[in-house]
């Protein structure tokens, strides 16, 4: 079994992309996409956006908005989210709440514009979910319901 799914002409069957995840890791994933489809108009897209170096994973919207990507892996998956410039600040105000792993994340992130910069986050247990939670909140505020 390889480490991610990086055929990029073979897109993965959600039976191949859970055997990859394995049982925790699956479970991780729909965790996401269970708080995501609470808060969010969400859509979800398999995509292979960056290369063999992250794989296919699945890109989760709102409306047009962008949210986060989702890469598969042995084991696990890891979010891949960009906080822009306008969203740092409020990324900032909030860090401290963050855990240990997040607020490293967020030092060492790749940067892109003034301030902002692209977090990939590998989930390898359930508590970090709300590390996600909370960055894709500041990303983009869940609407009204």
């Amino acid at each position: 079994m390889p480490d991610r799914l990086v055929d990029k002409a073979r897109p993965p069957t959600p039976e191949q992309i859970e055997e990859l995840l394995g049982a925790d890791g699956y479970r991780r994933l729909q965790m996401l996409e269970a708080w995501l489809l609470a808060h969010y108009d969400l859509s979800t897209e398999l995509r292979f956006p960056f290369g063999a170096s992250y794989g296919w994973g699945y890109k989760y919207s709102h409306k047009s908005t962008h949210l986060c990507y989702a890469f598969f892996q042995a084991g696990a998956f890891t979010v891949t989210i960009q906080i822009g410039d306008k969203q740092a600040a409020a990324l900032t105000a909030i860090l401290d709440s963050l855990t240990a792993k997040a607020q490293d994340l967020w030092v060492h992130r790749y940067p892109c514009g003034n301030q902002g910069g692209w977090v990939h986050y590998e989930i390898t247990s359930d508590d970090q979910l709300g590390d996600i939670y909370a960055l894709i909140i500041t990303r983009k505020r869940p609407p009204s319901r």
